[in-house]
């Protein structure tokens, strides 16, 4: 199981670095590793540490549960799932107030106005 585990893990993690355009030199460097570490992770051969797990997970700006964030080692996502990921990951570095603009914008765009709702069909 603990093998299943870090597999699963190294498969999100390439996916997510793949999704990026990044190469493991270039995922390496910019988290602070080598790349053959990235490898190894990525293969599931490494058991690695949760202080790694974060900075890669940095290095890939997205949070930390996204790591583990699979359905039986495949991504389930659909296209609207992915761009709405796409969208937190850009915004989740942005000052308050350039979030809540893009949040008014989105409003607008939608109709919504002042009323946001989270179950409005289509």
């Amino acid at each position: 199981m603990a093998n299943e585990i870090l597999k699963l893990v190294g498969q999100r993690i390439r996916s997510l670095r793949k999704e990026r355009g990044m190469s493991q030199e270039q995922l390496g460097e910019k988290g602070g590793f080598h790349y053959s570490y990235i490898g190894q992770i990525e293969r599931g051969e490494k058991n690695v540490a949760l202080l790694n797990l974060a900075k890669i997970s940095a290095a890939l700006e997205v949070s930390l549960s996204q790591l583990f964030t699979y359905v039986d080692g495949e991504e389930k996502r659909t296209d609207s799932e992915n761009d709405l990921q796409e969208i937190l990951s850009a915004l989740r570095y942005q000052k308050p107030d350039q979030v809540r603009l893009v949040r008014n914008v989105v409003r607008e765009i939608l109709g919504e106005g002042d009323r946001y709702t989270t179950n409005k069909p289509n």
